[in-house]
This record gives C-alpha cells, sequence and structure tokens, in this order.
C-alpha cells in the first residue's frame, strides 16, 4: 500500500472515485474500437487506406487543436519527442491493423489485438522491470483464453492475421510508454503531438502511393468522422489521462474487450459468427478484466443493484 495506506479516508476515496471512473471511460472506448471494425473495413473497401487514415487523423487533430495549441509550449523538447514517438507507435499499430483488417475478418483482428494483453506485461517487464502481480498474470491467463476461444473464424486470412499481429506489438508498446509519460506532460497537449504526427506519416505514405484524395459517399464520411473524433480524439485523451490512475498491465485488460465488441460487431453487421465457444470466450475474458479491476467489479454490481464490496484501493501499478 506504500504511500496510499498513509493517505487519508478522504484521499483514498477520491482515488477510488478516480478508478472507476477511469475504467468506464476506457471500456466505453474499447467499445468504440470494437464495434467501429466493420464501418472501417466497409470505408476502406472504397477510399484508399493511408488516405483514409490520414484524414482520419487530421480530424482528430482539428477537435484537439482548440484545447491543445496554447500548451503545446510546455511540452518543451522532451515532450514533443515524446508524443512524437508516441505517434510513430500509434500510426505502426493502427496502419497495419487496417491493413490486416483489409484481408482477414473482423472477429479475427479483434481477436489478434486482443493480445497485447499478453504483450503489454511482457514488453513492461523487459523494459523497465515492473513488477506484475500474481493476480494480474492470472487475469492475463484468462483473458488470453477467453480471445483464443473467440478465434478460428474461417473466412480469415494469413496475411492479414500477421499483419494485425505486428499492429497488435506497435499498440502494446504505446501503452508501455504512455505510461512512462502520462504523468509527465498534460495531456491535451501530448495526445494532440501523438495525432499529428500519426497523421502526417500517414499523409506521407498516401502522397508517396498517390492515393490522397477528396474522400466521397456517406460510407466513407461516417467512418472518418465517427473514428477520427471517438476512436481517435476522444480514445488517445482517455488513454493518457487514464494511465495517470490505472497501470498498463490493466489498461491492457481491460482493453482486450476490444475483442468481445467485434465480435459483436462482426456477428451483427458482417455476418460472423461465435458460436457456444466464442460466447463462452466473451465470458472468461469479462471473468480477467473483474479479478485485474476491481473498480470494474464494484461498478457491475451497481448496476446489478448489489452492495459494492470494493477493497481498499491499490496505487497503480
Amino acid at each position: 500500500m506504500g504511500a496510499l495506506a498513509r493517505q487519508s479516508p478522504e484521499s483514498r476515496e477520491t482515488f477510488s472515485e478516480d478508478r472507476r471512473v477511469a475504467t468506464a471511460a476506457l471500456i466505453l472506448v474499447t467499445a468504440v474500437w470494437g464495434l467501429t471494425f466493420v464501418q472501417v473495413k466497409d470505408a476502406v473497401e472504397l477510399y484508399p487506406l493511408f488516405a483514409f487514415l490520414a484524414v482520419r487523423y487530421a480530424i482528430a487533430g482539428v477537435a484537439l487543436a482548440p484545447p491543445a495549441l496554447g500548451r503545446l509550449r510546455g511540452l518543451g523538447r522532451d515532450g514533443l519527442g515524446a508524443g512524437g514517438g508516441l505517434g510513430v507507435l500509434v500510426a505502426l499499430g493502427i496502419g497495419l491493423q487496417t491493413a490486416g483488417l483489409e484481408r482477414t475478418t473482423v472477429t479475427n483482428t479483434g481477436f489478434i489485438t486482443g493480445l497485447y494483453v499478453l504483450f503489454t506485461p511482457l514488453l513492461a517487464l523487459a523494459l523497465f522491470r515492473t513488477r506484475i502481480s500474481r493476480e494480474l498474470w492470472l487475469a492475463v491467463g484468462l483473458a488470453i483464453v477467453g480471445l483464443a476461444m473467440l478465434s478460428g473464424i474461417p473466412e480469415s486470412s494469413a496475411s492479414g492475421d500477421l499483419l494485425v499481429l505486428a499492429s497488435t506489438l506497435a499498440q502494446a508498446l504505446q501503452i508501455v510508454m504512455v505510461g512512462r509519460y502520462a504523468n509527465r506532460y498534460d495531456v491535451f497537449a501530448l495526445t494532440f503531438v501523438q495525432v499529428a504526427t500519426a497523421c502526417a506519416l500517414f499523409g506521407a505514405v498516401a502522397l508517396a502511393i498517390g492515393d490522397l484524395s477528396v474522400p466521397r459517399g456517406t460510407t466513407v464520411w461516417a467512418a472518418l468522422l465517427v473514428t477520427g473524433l471517438f476512436a481517435v480524439a476522444f480514445a488517445l485523451l482517455v488513454q493518457v489521462w487514464a494511465q495517470r490512475r490505472v497501470s498498463a498491465t490493466r489498461i491492457a485488460i481491460i482493453f482486450s474487450l476490444e475483442a468481445v465488441f467485434a465480435g459483436v460487431a462482426g456477428y451483427l453487421f458482417a455476418g460472423d459468427r461465435l458460436g457456444a465457444i466464442g460466447l463462452a470466450g466473451c465470458a472468461v475474458i469479462f471473468a480477467g478484466i473483474l479479478m485485474a479491476e476491481p473498480a470494474a467489479a464494484a461498478a457491475l454490481r451497481r448496476v446489478v443493484g448489489g452492495p459494492s464490496r470494493e477493497p481498499a484501493p491499490r496505487p497503480p501499478g
């Protein structure tokens, strides 16, 4: 418990409430990511991939600019470098993921992306010797079992799956690195630099291959606006803010819900079918999340009307 144990009851209550809010916000972000896979897959069939990503991140940058521009000076050279590095990882992760999504199923994309629940603690351990508790390792194991139960859609593609797997490594590293920088720099400024860097990289690739053009059609514009504003601008803001309160490993476990939401979206809108084993996998993932994140368990108990018996809050880690 350390320093937290010496805090007043009011301070511990505030910390606990922050964790609950952060958990709820992260689950909302994960739902947006999973549910928009089908929308993105449909859009990139009509509009070039890198042009789509460049415009998507440009929309996010415009949305973030008003609160962020006045705070950029406070980042300093180190903060700009940190944001730029995070932006490169964002571009690698999302670019490879979307390229894989073009070639494989929505459900498989969600399943393989969810493997950052394994890669994140391993990278944190390898790079920063971050201690991972037995509780969290057990939750990671449950999440991996659940993700495996969600796999096996026959219409998948080996090349698409490999691209998504590579993207997962980049996204796991981005989660770990955000954990290193979240407390050091302004949330809006750091997020804006990430988005601007990714936009510049996607735009450069689109220009180089001659794919950059004005988007057309309701399908494309709907996907650009929804994903630009919510899956990029809002999501990255929430991630940087939440990682001041929740560890990288816990965030990765919560993010494993992306596979569940992707499976739901694939079932409802893309003809994917989970089956009994897949549905059981969703339940196992939920179990892992509730084990790793007591705030999620407390929130669920309140939703179903039961008493909240959340244990004393712990510092992120």
